[in-house]
């Protein structure tokens, strides 16, 4: 893991945040047990190789003119239409003690059950987990492959190490294959069948 460097940002109104921004600066924000909310200012190229290798709710090395600070990435805020690194905000970590966080989920073999005539219900795209900092995943498979119609995949059926906790009940349902749409636009339905009767017939 990389250390960023960061520098303290003393203002915190809009307009300064966008013209930092067009400098290829992304504003953020450290808090935790030691720190009270501390504002600084990032490159956002280096934010995003980061966020690229360890995730969006991963850990991060940031030194902010001169203070060194281990955190974990609470909240990435991006642009609805540009994608682009709006603000990020990092919980400071102290100690040797667990963490929680989100970790997304990564879908596999939603293909099969397409193939089958399923379509597949995604009703969760992260899972809240407890571990040490360094067990922290960057996301969590959830391979599909092997459901059919009226399937479901449970938290309880993920297998992570002993050393990671789901807080969240075992029998949580993650996804569900549903009936997919049979017909197709080159089966005419009843309707348009009765309406080429009735043209012929005149």
């Amino acid at each position: 893991m990389e250390e960023l460097k960061g520098i303290i940002r003393r203002k915190n109104s809009l307009h300064d945040a966008r013209k930092e921004r067009r400098k290829g600066l992304v504003p953020g924000v450290i808090y935790g047990k030691n720190i009270n909310n501390l504002m600084f200012e990032i490159g956002e190229i280096e934010l995003n190789k980061e966020i690229s290798v360890n995730g969006e709710h991963g850990l991060i090395d940031i030194n902010i003119d001169g203070n060194q600070h281990k955190g974990l990435i609470k909240e990435v805020q991006r642009d609805i239409v540009t994608h682009k690194i709006l603000h990020i905000d990092i919980e400071e970590l102290t100690g040797n003690k667990q963490i929680i966080s989100d970790v997304p989920l990564m879908y596999m073999g939603e293909d099969f059950v397409v193939r089958n005539g399923g379509v597949l219900q995604k009703n969760k795209n992260s899972v809240k987990v407890q571990c040490m900092p360094e067990r922290l995943p960057k996301y969590i498979t959830i391979d599909v492959g092997n459901l059919y119609m009226g399937d479901s995949y449970r938290i309880g059926n993920v297998e992570l190490a002993e050393e990671i906790t789901f807080l969240e009940p075992i029998d949580t349902i993650i996804a569900t294959v549903t009936q997919g749409n049979t017909q197709t636009k080159d089966t005419p339905s009843e309707s348009s069948e009765d309406s080429n009767i009735m043209v012929s017939e005149e």
